[in-house]
């Protein structure tokens, strides 16, 4: 059982109970619900109700039953390690690898791979996800961080949360944006039309993104993206909320381009056609050492795949 006391913050607005363990324990709404139904969220003392409203000095404290044991079987996938140490290590996934099991996805995963060839960090983080501090969409590739200890985990998951883990990204997004750099701070949830999509919701989680065109092309902008908050799909969501989502994009930016007609047709058309999942890749990634204190800086080129299509974009 894991055991969470939280203190709202003078000067937060007030919020309701559900709403604020969600965003400070980064737990699903339905989560906290149920363990608000479980009775295990107390209210300054007292066992609270979700339509509570917490406010400045209010003491939250949550009971979170740890993750159950599955049964995730180590596969002897190829990995590419861009750097390791007792601690943790960094790894450069490629686009359609899933990060970890879930339903449809029990095999093939990046943490399949992690318990071949690194056994130790079975239950780190708990059995669910070993040693997993952050995740990246299937079709996303790039640059993520895992721990290969509980103290470590501990300390790098309090990193993203207090938000001194910087991430950022390159991104090719339909049409050109007018701003640059353009902030989105729109907050993000489940779709409730389509559970498998994420959706700008009035009461979703913040979050909040940094745009900033590095290459304008004929009708497309390859951006720098600087997270501020990490939520599902939260690149992606922000991008089609502009109305620029990402080439490539299946789930947010399917058919977008037909809108983009004029004399610049057939290079639409042709970026399309050679696109095969989201121009999506991690590129950077930034942390402190949670042992040594050691500035950690790493850098991810372009894939192939993403490279050889930026290099046509530009020919043209």
């Amino acid at each position: 059982m894991e055991r969470h006391t939280l203190r709202a913050k003078p000067g937060e607005e007030e919020q309701r109970l559900d709403r604020f363990v969600s965003d400070r324990l980064e737990l699903s709404r339905a989560r906290v619900q149920k363990l608000l139904a479980q009775g295990r969220v107390t209210l300054d003392g007292r066992k609270a109700r979700k339509s509570q409203v917490v406010s400045p000095g209010s003491i939250v404290e949550v009971e979170v039953p740890k993750a159950e044991a599955v049964d995730t079987v180590a596969e002897d996938l190829p990995i590419k390690i861009v750097y390791e140490d007792k601690d943790l290590l960094v790894v450069d996934k490629d686009a359609g690898m899933v990060v970890h099991p879930a339903p449809g996805h029990r095999s093939g995963t990046l943490v399949n791979a992690l318990l071949w060839h690194f056994p130790d960090i079975e239950g780190v983080g708990g059995r669910a996800r070993p040693g997993i501090v952050h995740r990246l969409d299937r079709d996303t590739s790039g640059l993520l961080v895992v721990a290969k200890t509980d103290a470590s985990h501990r300390a790098l998951s309090e990193a993203i949360r207090i938000r001194r883990m910087k991430r950022f990204y390159l991104a090719l997004a339909w049409g050109h944006l007018t701003d640059s750099p353009l902030v989105v701070d729109a907050s993000i949830g489940r779709d409730p039309r389509d559970r498998k999509r994420m959706a700008i919701l009035e009461d979703g989680k913040e979050s909040t993104t940094r745009f900033e065109v590095r290459e304008r092309w004929l009708r497309a902008d390859l951006l720098h993206v600087a997270l501020k908050t990490g939520r599902t799909h939260q690149i992606r969501v922000h991008l089609e909320h502009v109305g620029h989502p990402v080439v490539g994009d299946a789930t947010y930016g399917l058919g977008w381009e037909r809108g983009l007609g004029g004399p610049s047709r057939r290079w639409v058309d042709e970026l399309a056609r050679r696109i095969s999942r989201q121009f999506l890749h991690a590129a950077e990634l930034r942390f402190q050492h949670p042992t040594t204190g050691e500035e950690m800086i790493f850098e991810s080129k372009l894939p192939e795949d993403l490279a050889t299509i930026a290099e046509w974009a530009r020919s043209e």
